[in-house]
């Protein structure tokens, strides 16, 4: 191939010519890229512009660089595992969710206290510096590798009116719905779905490529007079996995006429 002739910075040409071969199909999902060799002498450039080249397509989420193996171009087909977000109680009372995966724990779970948040305070319908228990899972699906970071925040008054969960804060989600059935709440939830770029931890504990976001969910559960109970977050790669709902029709109430 000829020496490329284009606008901008050399790296940005070698990037934007790559690009190209990416997307055309040229360089296939999941195939390694060329060498760095090979694209120099493909693109007639030296060693650190093919770098710089490479470092650019690497933060767009075009390449994933594995250690120890190369460069390979992104895989751009269906995420590797759906989680169902739904919730279903059986006739003995117990809560189950729809999700088939078998979620197996990387870590024991990582229990606290600490308080609301401008973010966590408001789904909650608590200010600032209310005290809550907090309730830190690490989560892994053998079969896809895809792994999960689960929080489960429960304030104090929740709690302490709940009997068993302040001595127990890390119950599981499932098992909490029931202790708070018992308690005299009748409960729904409400779900909050955003993608955003992971913070550091995240994207360490969840081994994310570059430039890759995270789906964050909020779920709350809600009980008697509608009153917020319980937030939990949900954070997973969006590179690894998609949310499936099943959405009902409400009933309207019925309109009333005039006699």
């Amino acid at each position: 191939m000829s020496e490329i002739q284009r606008p901008g910075a050399l790296y940005q040409q070698v990037a934007a010519a790559i690009r190209e071969a990416i997307l055309s199909g040229e360089f296939e999902p999941e195939a390694p890229l060329p060498s760095e060799s090979q694209l120099m002498a493909r693109y007639r450039v030296s060693r650190p512009t093919v770098r710089n080249a490479v470092a650019a397509l690497r933060a767009e989420g075009l390449i994933d660089v594995r250690h120890g193996k190369g460069s390979f171009v992104r895989s751009s087909g269906l995420p590797a595992l759906t989680i169902e977000r739904r919730i279903s109680r059986t006739t003995g009372g117990r809560f189950t969710t729809h999700d088939d995966t078998e979620w197996e724990a990387v870590d024991e779970p990582t229990v606290y206290r600490s308080h609301t948040t401008k973010t966590t305070g408001r789904p909650l319908g608590l200010a600032e510096e209310e005290a809550l228990f907090g309730c830190d899972r690490l989560l892994t699906d053998p079969a896809t590798g895809t792994r999960m970071m689960h929080r489960t925040l429960i304030p104090f008054t929740t709690a302490e009116a709940t009997p068993g969960l302040a001595e127990a804060p890390d119950t599981p989600p499932e098992a909490i719905y029931a202790l708070l059935t018992k308690a005299g709440h009748k409960l729904w939830w409400s779900e909050t779905v955003r993608a955003r770029m992971p913070l550091p931890d995240e994207r360490a504990a969840l081994r994310l490529p570059d430039a890759t976001p995270v789906l964050h969910t909020s779920r709350v559960t809600h009980g008697t007079d509608d009153r917020p109970l319980l937030l939990e977050e949900l954070r997973v790669g969006a590179d690894r996995a998609e949310l499936a709902y099943k959405i009902t029709a409400d009933q309207q109430p019925a309109r009333r006429t005039r006699t």
